[in-house]
């Protein structure tokens, strides 16, 4: 299996030369980019549940499902905080080999859903411009709209996850406009930067029940009880 991005994604058990085209953007692929401020607490942990969850559900580590993260003010190169590798931990997912990256056009430009902490990290992606705002959504907020889609509505797991994840973004953002946030705070995850372990866990279940019904319509697949 080629390892994607040192270690920071889903692989798709193919070669380099068969998961790229002429252009070298990865085919048959659907990249995920968490979006939080230093790429240290939050976007890391919603990255790796992210992968956790997909492989619990699915049995394996692919499927074209790419997941990536990156910090609008990013450490570049900056280890996990230690109380969000142990909130991880506690979930029981990987939380290893993991370093933070600064927002880069190229990521904005090679992901196919960007899901951000806050209402502000989602106007940051949009205002880099290349076409985000359509697959650009703060974590709650795409978690909203995702509720209201129905499953039936979706493409079949057996056509692949990635023509599945492809038409639940088309499906979210043409909801967009109709399913409104009843409060400003309801579309926040706040920064757990500095505080002790317990805010951590707090944020953590923020995440992991913001997560679970997304990682659902991804993989057609609930989360085992």
């Amino acid at each position: 299996m080629t390892a994607p991005e040192a270690g920071r994604g889903i692989g798709t058990g193919e070669s380099a030369a068969e998961q790229t085209t002429t252009f070298g953007f990865p085919r048959d692929t659907f990249r995920i980019l968490h979006v939080s401020t230093g790429n240290v607490c939050r976007s890391p942990i919603t990255e790796r549940l992210t992968r956790h969850f997909v492989a619990e559900r699915l049995g394996v580590l692919g499927g074209g499902l790419i997941v990536e993260s990156a910090g609008t003010w990013g450490h570049e190169g900056a280890p996990m905080e230690a109380n969000a590798e142990t909130v991880l931990a506690e979930f029981g997912a990987d939380a290893s080999g993991f370093f933070g990256r600064e927002l880069l056009d190229e990521h904005v430009i090679k992901a196919d859903l960007v899901l951000t902490a806050t209402r502000d990290h989602r106007a940051q992606v949009i205002s880099m411009g290349h076409s985000a705002g359509l697959r650009t959504f703060t974590l709650k907020e795409f978690t909203r709209l995702v509720r209201a889609i129905d499953p039936a509505t979706l493409p079949p797991l057996e056509d692949g996850v990635v023509m599945r994840a492809r038409a639940l973004v088309r499906a979210a953002a043409a909801l967009r406009g109709w399913l409104l946030a009843p409060t400003a705070e309801a579309d926040e995850v706040h920064d757990p930067y500095g505080a002790p372990l317990p805010f951590f866990r707090s944020i953590g279940d923020e995440i992991r029940e913001a997560l679970d019904p997304v990682v659902t319509a991804l993989t057609g697949v609930p989360a085992r009880t």
